[in-house]
């Protein structure tokens, strides 16, 4: 041995087969009294249950040298290589921490100078790496805020917090993305930036009327309160303005000799910001998995960990830890509830499981004719906006703007009314309490984004409602909607803007005349009523509805995510403002660790929902002909084909290879073979999971024994 050989050994260490670890100051235990030990009788029944072989020699005891030379070895020697850790990651005392450290500054000076070296700049590496992450998470955003946070409310109320920070990361980037390889190239072209220029090839095979598009932001002269409607509508001057699909009216560009495709940007751009958003939700759910996956836990340990480890440190604020002390004492009468429910379950009749079955189908069809009646409701106030959009000028100001946010506000009602609904009808379903609340989320979280999809199909059922032939000759209704494209990115904009104006108005007019009320007004009724609860649920499915906006918006609309991103960087100030002074936290927080994760499924349930609509509009529905980057082409998707056939022989071959069903189906199952394999990897990590879990509850049945041996000895010396 190169290092260990030459120096000398370190007092209170003795060799072993793999390093040195402290020496015993007790004798060996015999070995008939370590067969006793509870973990050990179980590893006997499992050899007999299993046959013996390999689980024999894998569930043999270690004993407490075994131990110690586990936890407590020196540095590894493997071929020619020293793997030095640091005496701090060794589970021993400080005394011995320091007698290896000691130790293994003494054997670094009997290696070569190449090891020497190597080991020096390993260290020296590592510790500007440490600093470089540590200098960078004074960059973080919101840092501090969020510390606050957490250290007056707990990590539950930090989770949301976070949670509204990385969205307003998400969005700018989308943002910088959309404004990189659309926006900006379009600017350049339209001013002749750079020896810059571009073509509007008229549409090929296209009747001439389909073509005409007049915005009505350049019709003479308006009113100064227009203006103030254009700015909440989306109407007006800012439909001309890059902010909505029309404007990029771009078929071919040059900038001096290069060609820039602006409508395979455009369309490269959309799917990129999807896919994007997918994998950074995928790679931030798989964190929150790991962490559901290792908590799942029976009964017995969710008592202990209630008991012994469910309070956090990080609450300092008394008002926040005496809410933290009623949520703990919830959550232990909520388990007491579920397991008198668990059994009320199990001693039910036939009679009573009918009549329970036969009252939740009811309930279920009331909730569908609520679901339904919201529909409809979005559907006809879509529907009447949509027609009366072209008489509104002889309308005043007030009827003009009601009839152009009339589907916002019918959508804003039916999300603020149904989840009540719902909370006060689950009641009456006997569901246990956990489940409770998360059968009214789901039903939450289907109608806020059932909602939008409601709007879309409102919108397409009018963009392409067709009844003359000049109409069929466009393939939509081109009369009502010269600019399809852009009149969905303005009710997406809608109802970003609104989404954002009622967030405000309920603080402002609910929130903070409810604290002026309960701090100077000693009324019984008040007091009791007291300040509104900070609900992380309600607030997190507030914003993952306007993201899903923004997504499906951002299509047609590609400087919407900037707005989405001011939105949010102002709703952070604004939340924690109001959790501060006019709320408080609610008396059923969710933990960090599983709130996290639901978090990021309900936002990947969004986006997933996002895809369908955005890829109806692309592959299905006609573009318009009169404006947007896709006037020439039939569908957005057909810009594709379009490209490749410009492509040589030789890509086009491979492409169309590629597509075909000959590449698609060995495709498809070796995808299916990488799926088994991934689901069986997950399986044996949770049997994995399983076993530590089992070794921790016996490692606790082993100190008990222990205990109740010395006690023994004590009594009986």
């Amino acid at each position: 041995m190169s290092g260990f050989g030459a120096a000398a050994e370190p007092a209170g260490w003795r060799p072993g087969s793999e390093g040195f670890f402290p020496e015993e100051t007790h004798g060996a235990a015999p070995v008939d009294f370590l067969q006793q030990l509870p973990s050990y009788q179980s590893a006997l029944r499992r050899r007999a249950t299993s046959g013996g072989g390999t689980q024999e020699r894998r569930a043999a005891p270690q004993g407490p040298a075994g131990l110690r030379a586990a936890v407590g070895r020196g540095p590894e020697q493997e071929g020619d290589q020293v793997a030095a850790r640091p005496a701090r990651e060794y589970p021993l005392s400080i005394a011995e921490k320091r007698r290896l450290r000691d130790y293994q500054q003494a054997d670094i000076k009997h290696l070569s100078g190449w090891k020497q070296w190597k080991r020096t700049s390993s260290k020296s590496l590592k510790k500007v790496l440490s600093e470089v992450k540590e200098f960078s998470s004074y960059l973080e955003l919101w840092r501090h805020d969020i510390h606050s946070i957490e250290g007056k409310f707990g990590t539950g109320i930090q989770s949301y917090f976070s949670f509204l920070r990385f969205l307003v990361l998400l969005n700018f980037i989308i943002f910088i993305l959309m404004f990189s390889f659309v926006t900006l190239p379009s600017i350049i072209f339209e001013y002749g930036m750079f020896n810059s220029s571009f073509a509007k090839i008229p549409p090929k095979n296209i009747e001439p009327h389909c073509t005409v598009y007049e915005p009505s932001g350049t019709k003479g002269l308006t009113y100064f309160y227009t203006y103030l409607k254009d700015l909440l509508s989306g109407t007006g001057f800012l439909e001309v303005t890059s902010l909505f699909y029309g404007y990029y009216t771009i078929d071919a560009a040059w900038i001096s000799t290069l060609r820039y495709n602006l409508p395979l940007a455009y369309l490269l751009a959309t799917f990129a910001y999807l896919a994007l958003s997918l994998i950074w939700i995928i790679i931030r759910s798989v964190e929150g998995f790991k962490q559901n996956l290792v908590h799942a836990e029976d009964q017995f340990q969710s008592y202990c960990n209630k008991v012994f480890a469910g309070w956090d440190f990080c609450i300092t604020d008394p008002n926040a830890a005496w809410l933290k002390h009623r949520s703990l004492q919830y959550e232990l009468q909520t388990d007491l509830e579920e397991e008198r429910l668990r059994r009320k379950i199990a001693d039910r009749t036939t009679t009573e499981k009918l009549r329970i079955y036969f009252l939740r189908i009811f309930i279920n069809i009331i909730v569908l004719a609520v679901l339904l009646g919201c529909f409809y409701s979005i559907y006809r106030a879509t529907v009447f906006s949509q027609e009366n959009s072209n008489v509104v000028n002889n309308m005043n100001f007030q009827a003009n703007l009601l009839v152009q946010y009339l589907p916002s506000v019918v959508i804003t009602m039916s999300n603020f009314l149904a989840p009540l609904i719902f909370s006060f009808l689950i009641r009456f379903e006997d569901y246990s309490p956990a489940f409770e609340i998360r059968m009214t989320l789901l039903r939450c979280v289907f109608v806020r984004l059932a909602n939008i999809g409601v709007l879309l199909f409102s919108l397409w059922s009018q963009i392409s409602n067709c009844d003359t032939d000049k109409c069929k000759a466009c393939g939509y209704n081109y009369e009502l909607y010269p600019c399809w494209e852009s009149e969905v990115g303005q009710e997406m904009y809608k109802l970003m803007i609104f989404d954002f104006i009622i967030i405000l108005a309920v603080i402002l007019f609910m929130d903070f005349p409810r604290k002026l009320l309960v701090t100077h007004c000693s009324c019984k009724p008040v007091q009791w009523y007291g300040l509104r609860e900070f609900e992380i649920s309600d607030n997190v499915l507030e914003i993952i509805y306007g993201q899903t906006i923004c997504w499906i918006g951002t299509f047609f609309s590609p400087l919407l995510p900037a707005i989405a991103t001011v939105k949010y960087f102002i709703i952070f100030y604004i939340k924690k403002m109001s959790l501060i002074h006019t709320q408080k936290p609610a008396a059923r927080p969710f933990r960090a660790s599983s709130s996290n994760f639901f978090f990021l499924v309900v936002l990947l349930i969004g986006l997933v929902l996002a895809f369908i609509p955005l890829g109806v509009s692309i592959a299905y529905i006609p573009s318009s002909k009169a404006c947007g980057p896709f006037r020439s082409f039939n569908t957005s998707w057909a810009v594709v084909p379009d490209t490749i056939l410009e492509f040589p022989k030789v890509v086009q071959q491979v492409l169309y290879g590629i597509a075909s069903e000959a590449f698609a189906v060995p495709f498809f199952m070796v995808i299916c073979l990488v799926m088994f394999y991934f689901i069986a990897l997950a399986r044996a990590h949770k049997r994995v999971a399983e076993q530590l879990k089992e070794q921790l509850a016996m490692e606790g049945r082993d100190k008990q024994f222990l205990i109740r041996k010395i006690t023994e000895a004590q009594r009986h010396p």
